[in-house]
């Protein structure tokens, strides 16, 4: 029977070939058949992908191309109204921006107005859970804890990594993270992602986070002042400001989101109301090939991307804001497999730190959480 069926989808392939109808949605057809019924199928997928435009470009591998063609038809009617929570401010959610300025979100059939949101974690995932937005951009380490108390909210995909810098200061010496034993790190906020993430990294690496060092809160501007002053001897925080600052040639870079086993990681996920995917699962859909193409021209064309979160309010001159952009990984944007894992880790790792409570399974949690809309 699969036989079959394989035969019959590739008959039907070559014929569109034949007559020159070769629609997006049937070479997808055909390289997944290929794929199907041959070893070298998949290799001529992630050729297609590499070499073709538009939202497929950040499909990850051969296999998922099949689940995107099986999921690729355009929204019908008028446009789908949207409102997405974001911080402008952020440098980590210019994807948003770049689907709204550069047409992404009209080409998926979405009209979306953005909120720009300045409370609590807490209360912009109820904003979404409870309809006021529809959905949200922000990092996985500040959300994990909120959405453990059971949000009606799903994570789609992961946008990219890289925003979270541990930078110490070159007067007092602190260039590892073995000379931040006993030293003061400032931070934004005791809950904030930077936090999270180094607590993980220092305990991964023998040293307590809780024990060893001593995290001080300072408004996020005020950080590389409280550096400079000498009130601490270290500052983590996301971008664009730990950046700026590393370039003022005051602060050593120890680590970021990406070093080591972490070169992998997303921190910038995408977060959709529960009742939109059970409802309208196409629109969730195009939502989130639309932030995921963004994501890739952000990697293509940084120096675009630059201009747009300038335009929004962002800190830093075009050329810094470029560069910046390209040390994220805005190419990586993991969904299916591999971002529940990631979210799995990410779970089981703040348990082992305290902020995930230690009754929580991760695995259970990581189903819970995470909605594969793209299959």
């Amino acid at each position: 029977m699969e036989k079959r069926e394989t035969g019959t989808s590739l008959t039907k392939g070559l014929s569109e070939a034949k007559r020159g109808a070769f629609s997006r949605r049937s070479v997808l057809t055909l390289v997944c058949t290929l794929g199907a019924a041959a070893p070298f199928g998949f290799g001529a997928a992630r050729a297609l992908t590499a070499s073709g435009t538009g939202s497929l470009s950040y499909i990850p591998g051969g296999p998922f191309i099949c689940r995107a063609a099986a999921n690729s038809e355009e929204l019908q009617g008028p446009p789908h109204q949207l409102k997405i929570a974001w911080n402008a401010n952020a440098a980590c959610t210019v994807a948003a921006a770049v689907a709204k300025e550069r047409g992404i979100f009209a080409k998926h059939n979405l009209d979306v107005d953005f909120v720009n949101f300045g409370g609590s974690t807490d209360q912009l995932l109820e904003a979404i859970a409870t309809g006021k937005a529809d959905a949200g951009l922000g990092l996985a380490l500040r959300w994990l804890k909120p959405l453990e108390q059971g949000f009606d909210v799903r994570i789609t995909a992961g946008v990219h990594g890289g925003c979270i810098r541990l930078l110490g200061s070159k007067a007092a010496n602190i260039d590892s993270l073995e000379s931040l034993r006993g030293k003061a790190i400032a931070i934004s906020d005791q809950a904030s992602p930077a936090k999270n993430f180094f607590s993980i990294y220092l305990a991964k690496k023998g040293i307590d986070p809780a024990q060893e060092v001593e995290w001080r809160q300072y408004p996020a501007n005020l950080l590389a002042l409280a550096v400079d002053k000498g009130e601490v001897q270290a500052l983590a925080e996301i971008d664009p400001l730990p950046y700026l600052w590393l370039k003022e040639g005051k602060l050593n870079e120890i680590a970021t989101n990406l070093t080591g086993e972490f070169a992998d990681r997303t921190c910038c996920v995408l977060a959709i109301r529960g009742s939109l995917t059970r409802s309208e699962m196409p629109v969730a859909a195009a939502l989130t090939r639309s932030i995921l193409e963004a994501a890739d021209r952000v990697a293509s064309d940084p120096a675009d991307a630059a201009a747009i979160y300038s335009g929004y309010g962002g800190r830093g001159s075009l050329e810094d804001l470029a560069t910046m952009y390209r040390s994220h990984t805005h190419h990586r944007h993991p969904v299916g497999a591999e971002l529940k894992k990631q979210l799995l880790l990410y779970t089981d790792e703040l348990r082992a730190v305290n902020v995930i409570k230690r009754s929580t399974d991760p695995a259970k949690f990581a189903d819970r959480i995470y909605l594969d809309v793209l299959s």
